[in-house]
């Protein structure tokens, strides 16, 4: 059942948060349907939302955020409004770049180029390469991306340079695998979150969430805030994270 955002309590500075935590954003178009509201007021809300966010990380003190901005499937949607997702990532980067730089947010993409069009592939380029060796913040931006695609990707590139004769099969391991995912030195997420009460990964993230702890919020993404990921992060401390070992309790 989704988890319902409670008032939460100031997180335990002596714990520490979460190394990881993925976002699944979801709920722009429901939020503004039931306000009467377009969906692209929505996905400008979402926007304020993916800001709240990012502040509310570096105040916590999470070393890694990965948020789904748009998957290889959003292109089944109607072009005006894909229209208006690609101009929503392009003046997200031109008004917030500076502003995240300057608060050491270090910016990496996952997923595909195919389709993204010249001006916005340049700008992602610009802020990944000026954010580069920031160390406050890794904010990773899946964008164009599609978790069986990438693993495809993977999969043909390691199947090449074992035909190539740089690999033997014998050395295709999960280390090797996970070298050549769009992930490659990024750890794996300790926390997912996914608002607006679905519950599923819809392609995203399939191989890296093998051990992660899913929390589904309620809200949707347009009201997203730090009360709702320090909700998200209590319900995941109170979880035992076994990574398939036998539970403490059951070897007292």
């Amino acid at each position: 059942m989704p988890h319902r955002i409670k008032p939460a309590e100031p997180l335990n500075q002596s714990d520490p948060p979460p190394n990881h935590v993925a976002i699944i954003m979801d709920g722009n178009g429901r939020w503004a349907k039931e306000r009467g509201l377009p969906r692209s007021f929505g996905h400008r809300q979402g926007v304020e939302a993916v800001r709240r966010a990012v502040r509310a990380a570096i105040e916590i003190g999470i070393p890694y955020l990965t948020i789904f901005s748009f998957s290889s499937e959003n292109w089944k949607r109607p072009a005006d409004e894909i229209d208006d997702l690609m101009g929503l990532m392009k003046r997200f980067i031109r008004r917030d770049l500076a502003e995240l730089h300057e608060a050491g947010v270090a910016i990496r993409t996952i997923g595909e180029r195919q389709q993204v069009d010249n001006e916005l592939t340049a700008l992602i380029d610009e802020a990944v390469e000026l954010t580069r060796d920031n160390k406050a913040l890794t904010l990773v931006i899946a964008f164009n991306y599609g978790s069986r695609g990438e693993i495809a990707k993977a999969a043909r590139r390691l199947a090449e340079r074992v035909a190539a004769g740089h690999l033997d099969p014998s050395q295709i391991t999960v280390d090797a695998m996970a070298s050549v995912l769009d992930t490659s030195g990024i750890p794996d997420p300790d926390l997912l979150i996914r608002t607006s009460g679905e519950m599923r990964l819809s392609n995203f993230l399939l191989w890296q969430t093998a051990y992660t702890e899913f929390v589904f919020l309620d809200c949707y993404w347009p009201d997203f805030d730090k009360a709702a990921l320090e909700s998200a992060i209590s319900e995941f401390r109170a979880r035992e994270r076994r990574f398939g070992g036998l539970s403490k309790r059951s070897t007292a």
